[in-house]
């Protein structure tokens, strides 16, 4: 890619931008938020077609111009985005082949389908019955299906955009050694990541992005790349340290959680949250530890208004008194704030521009004699806007329109707006640059050092242990211990999140 240059309306999303891929290599690319990474494989795989931007395509020898994203596939480009295209009411097999469907005698062969599917998903090693509903099989399986449709379209060329911000440890692992597999074969990949120490291992050479600009590209092996070099290439600077400096002024216990118990919204039989205890001290930032499926989000969720499944029994006390949380109005009204792991989804309306998002939920705040005063709206948003640093010509732009990291300081700047004493944050740092994590986790330590309560809820252990004063362990849905930031390890807390025998604190 030569030259590539891409304009929106207020913003230069790539200037003078150059990539050079080698045939068979895994090729990363990296960069803060905003830097360009997913527009810059858009204008690659067809999604902003020839003519949308300025610069030249050179694939395998030839000059191409994409008219859309099928002209790139039939050339044997193939790009994953971050939130998968797949419908969750159809079938692995009907996924796969979805406007792709092999044909006979004016109709669909579902027989030469379902074949086909069996030998793509033996190819991604995906063991499941084809006529699976995609809905029924977790996110890991999910990403494999993905990959199956890329090869069903005989990709040489595979995209991937954040392929493991929503798996667990070991689906991440199982997709590494595919995409090491995938170069055996001869087939090119470039992915997009966050996880540095994921990109450090898997990768051969690692272009990197800043500001729509091309700033280098380096061989992992022959320039000695570690994530310490990455993370200066991408934020321009040295960052001696993943956490701001911070010294924890922690108060009493203001807010606790006693027996709380939980029923799945659907299988009513089964118990996701079981008999769960907690505390959170004024000043505190308190973790959550736990294997993906352990319950951290369906505890979160449930406690939030009971906004997720049919509770069963427990008590929440705040302030040494009983509060009754029935509903998300309730929650709010008592000072809760719940800030989702699926920001698209849950956590933004995308219709929306950001100064409507970043009022959307106490509307009451800005308003007089019940209308939205839409010019104290604005000066409330662009004050988020500066003191979160959420990169934004402004605060009239639609949400859909920012990068991850920019949607996710808009979805914090929404609750704090509402002026919580507990805020919860669920994965608050997925899918986001390191530059970025730095500025969230500075606003969760100063949140903290107003004497609000911060819960947060990680997959990532050098997280919790970088950032909480107290880490609780959860299992099964059962909250299986409580360590000390002094004794935690990522060793212990594995431990104690594999076992279902609750632990005291260490």
């Amino acid at each position: 890619m030569r030259a590539i240059t891409k304009t929106f309306p207020g913003v230069k999303a790539l200037d003078d931008v150059n990539l050079v891929v080698r045939t068979g290599e895994i090729h990363a690319i990296c960069g803060e938020n905003g830097a360009g990474k997913s527009t810059l494989m858009k204008v690659l795989s067809g999604v902003y077609p020839y003519g949308g931007y300025s610069g030249d395509i050179v694939y395998e020898g030839a000059e191409v111009r994409f008219d859309g994203i099928r002209a790139s596939e039939r050339a044997g480009i193939v790009i994953i985005h971050q939130e998968l295209a797949l419908v969750p009411g159809l079938s692995i097999t009907e996924n796969i082949f979805l406007g792709n469907e092999p044909r006979r005698r004016g109709g669909i062969d579902w027989k030469q389908a379902r074949r086909r599917v069996l030998e793509l998903l033996a190819q991604v090693g995906l063991d499941e019955d084809p006529d699976t509903l995609v809905k029924d099989i977790g996110v890991g399986k999910q990403q494999l299906v993905e990959i199956a449709k890329a090869f069903a379209k005989d990709v040489r060329l595979l995209i991937l955009d954040e392929p493991t911000a929503a798996l667990n440890e070991t689906d991440s692992r199982h997709l590494l050694d595919l995409l090491r597999e995938f170069r055996r074969q001869g087939i090119t990949s470039i992915i997009i990541s966050h996880k540095l120490n994921e990109v450090e291992a898997v990768s051969d050479s690692i272009t990197i992005l800043r500001d729509g600009h091309t700033i280098e590209t380096l061989d992992v092996v022959a320039d000695g790349v570690d994530e310490d070099r990455i993370v200066r290439g991408m934020v321009g600077r040295e960052l001696s340290s993943r956490f701001p400096d911070h010294t924890p002024d922690i108060g009493e216990v203001f807010f606790e959680v006693r027996d709380w118990t939980v029923r799945h919204p659907v299988s009513t039989e089964r118990l996701v949250c079981k008999g769960s205890s907690f505390t959170v001290r004024r000043g505190e930032v308190v973790g959550f530890a736990g294997l993906m499926g352990a319950g951290r989000t369906e505890l979160a969720m449930s406690l939030f208004g009971r906004s997720y499944g049919v509770w069963q029994g427990g008590h929440v006390y705040k302030d040494g008194k009983e509060i009754h949380l029935k509903t998300v109005a309730d929650a709010i009204r008592h000072g809760l704030a719940y800030v989702s792991e699926d920001r698209k989804a849950i956590g933004l309306n995308l219709l929306d521009d950001i100064k409507t998002s970043v009022v959307a939920a106490k509307p009451s705040k800005v308003a007089r004699r019940g209308i939205v005063d839409r010019v104290a709206e604005h000066r409330v948003a662009d004050q988020y806007r500066r003191d979160l640093r959420i990169k934004t010509p402004t605060v009239n732009e639609g949400v859909a329109k920012l990068s991850g990291g920019n949607q996710q300081k808009v979805v914090l700047a929404k609750w704090m707006f509402t002026d919580p004493d507990l805020l919860i944050l669920d994965e608050p740092t997925r899918g986001i640059d390191v530059g970025a994590k730095y500025e969230i986790y500075g606003v969760i330590q100063r949140l903290a050092a107003q004497g609000k309560g911060v819960v947060v809820i990680s997959s990532e252990l050098p997280e919790l242990i970088g950032l909480c004063d107290r880490i609780y362990t959860v299992f099964e849905g059962t909250v299986t211990g409580e360590v000390s930031r002094a004794d935690a390890d990522p060793e212990h807390l594995m431990k104690q999140m594999t076992t279902t025998k609750k632990k005291s604190m260490s």
